[in-house]
């Protein structure tokens, strides 16, 4: 199991457990459709990636009004 599914840090920057596993189902799906990782990959699993770019905030739920169908935000760092 991945370690840091068993923490609440997760949890808590997805704004809660239903948020993170929409975030993490949503993103699995752009990886697997052929959108770039956020991260280096480093050998991991694609489930692996969504969840380091998760910690490291590099994606998060945009509010539902803004960003309806893309559903998530993608965070650059350069704003």
């Amino acid at each position: 199991m991945i370690e840091a599914l068993k923490g609440e840090e997760i949890v808590n920057k997805a704004g809660g457990r239903f948020k993170l596993c929409a975030l993490i189902q949503h993103r699995l799906r752009e990886l697997l459709d052929g959108a770039r990782p956020l991260v280096e990959r480093n050998g991991r699993s694609d489930l692996e990636v969504v969840i380091e770019e998760i910690l490291h905030e590099k994606i998060e739920i945009g509010a539902l009004g803004e960003q309806m169908p893309g559903l998530l935000t993608v965070n650059t760092g350069t704003e």
